[in-house]
């Protein structure tokens, strides 16, 4: 009885298809765009910090910051490269919108 009703949910399923509004596209388009140069501004911004501790570390005699400019210089090296992996995955997750 159970394998009748997913069956049938199965073969309902198959059939939705979800759409966004007339007109929407256009702005997921631009906030996404807002999102992504935010996120590249806030690359460059690490990576001046970073490099700014460092050189602070090493002209006032503080290996503590010099250490903590590097870690941060990497962790914004590793976020870079999630920001070119991640849109594609989350693309090929959604595909085109119809299950």
């Amino acid at each position: 009885m159970t394998a009748y009703y997913a069956t049938n949910l199965t073969a309902l399923a198959s059939k939705v298809c979800p759409k966004a509004p007339a007109g929407a596209q256009t702005f997921v388009d631009q906030l996404t765009g807002y999102v992504l140069w935010g996120v590249l501004a806030l690359f460059v911004i690490g990576g001046i910090t970073g490099i700014g501790s460092i050189v602070a570390g090493r002209v006032f005699s503080m290996p503590h910051a010099s250490k903590v400019g590097v870690i941060s210089i990497v962790v914004v090296f590793l976020a870079a490269i999630g920001y070119m992996i991640v849109p594609s995955m989350i693309s090929g997750i959604t595909g085109s919108g119809c299950i």
